[in-house]
């Protein structure tokens, strides 16, 4: 397949409510989207997952932008016809960048699959039509607020709760959900790297609340201290910024500092490297996630495909459109008895919505890619 334009467009959409973690507070998703039109005017869409600020990981929106511009795009044009699988090799020069690359092989891979009829979920060999999924949590006023958010999403049919925690924000609020809504809830809670080696023994306490997993609490590149806390807990430890490739998943494993994996396709570099991971993970008997990144309905949809695969056996974090945008981009995924339906048509299943994503649009940039 070859590509003959690549547009770069920036949207910025406001949040419901403010969405506040250990790393800061979100009111608006700004968000860089990837539309790649083939020779034959076919058309694929991807989301970069990249925030504003390099706060999450390295990446940040104008980066993600620059060496897709730069790099990136020029390296896809070089090679003439090209596949989606091939994407990741042809880009493997260029160190980094994860977010930039996943979003040009989901578009180039959406274009593709549209091309043959073919749905994502159906190529990758998903089996599921449906999911229950999880919701997450931040981090609120007060307690009385948190458990009110958390009353709502369960009214909603959220299959699970992930709250955000940090130093002075961990104890009170997951004591206090698990005494309002009982032991049955599945619950977990996401650190986002917010403690430190000094923490283990603290941290070990959260095990008399029966968590589902506590996600990520040190540092991206500190294995070790994960390592210690896991051999302190029964609570499995689950790793997030950690993981941003099939390498680092089966090094994380072997060390011991994790028995979960959450997986973000825009982290680990695209949807062929978080099958991989899948696929390593379900081959050691690790069970994985689906972690979320406030996307739009276009990186929501590919994400249920990815998350329709066997070993994804714990709720991700693919919440409805409603939890976060009160219009999004795309026809809004809803939860209806607990579960959102897989999309059907080619590709990623969806389109934008023209005139919603010209309200939205900061900024739109043509790169042609032809000879």
């Amino acid at each position: 397949m070859r590509i003959s334009q690549v547009e770069l467009r920036d949207i910025s959409l406001p949040l419901v409510t403010p969405f506040r973690t250990s790393l800061g507070s979100q009111d608006h998703r700004d968000a860089l989207l990837v539309k790649v039109t083939t020779d034959d005017g076919v058309v694929g869409w991807g989301e970069c997952a990249a925030d504003s600020e390099p706060d999450y990981s390295p990446e940040y929106i104008d980066g993600a932008r620059d060496v897709l511009r730069r790099h990136l795009i020029p390296a896809i044009a070089r090679e003439g016809e090209v596949s989606a699988a091939a994407v990741g090799d042809v880009l493997s020069w260029v160190r980094g960048h994860q977010m930039a690359k996943s979003a040009l092989e989901a578009a180039i891979l959406d274009a593709e699959l549209r091309t043959t009829g073919m749905s994502l979920a159906e190529a990758f060999g998903a089996r599921r039509t449906e999911l229950a999924v999880g919701v997450s949590v931040g981090i609120k006023d007060s307690i009385d607020d948190l458990v009110e958010s958390v009353a709502g999403y369960l009214d909603d049919g959220y299959a699970r709760i992930k709250l955000k925690i940090e130093p002075g924000w961990d104890y009170a609020p997951v004591e206090a959900v698990r005494g309002v809504f009982g032991d049955a809830l599945a619950l977990q809670v996401d650190a986002n790297t917010a403690y430190g080696p000094g923490d283990v023994r603290y941290l070990s306490g959260l095990d008399r609340f029966g968590l589902v997993l506590i996600e990520q609490p040190f540092a991206p590149d500190d294995l070790a201290t994960h390592a210690e806390l896991a051999s302190r807990m029964d609570t499995p430890i689950c790793l997030d910024e950690s993981i941003t490739s099939a390498r680092d998943a089966a090094t994380a494993v072997r060390q011991g500092a994790c028995t979960i994996v959450n997986i973000k396709p825009g982290r680990v570099g695209g949807y062929f490297e978080a099958r991989r991971i899948h696929d390593l993970c379900l081959a050691s008997g690790i069970p994985v996630w689906c972690g979320g990144m406030l996307e739009t309905g276009i990186g929501r949809a590919a994400n249920l495909a990815l998350a329709a695969l066997p070993g994804f056996t714990l709720p991700g974090d693919i919440s409805a459109s409603a939890r976060h945008f009160a219009t999004d981009i795309t026809r809004p995924f809803e939860l209806l008895d607990g579960v959102i339906a897989l999309p059907t048509g080619p590709g990623i299943g969806v389109e934008p919505d023209a005139a919603r994503l010209d309200e939205v649009t900061t900024a739109v940039e043509l790169v042609e890619t032809a000879a």
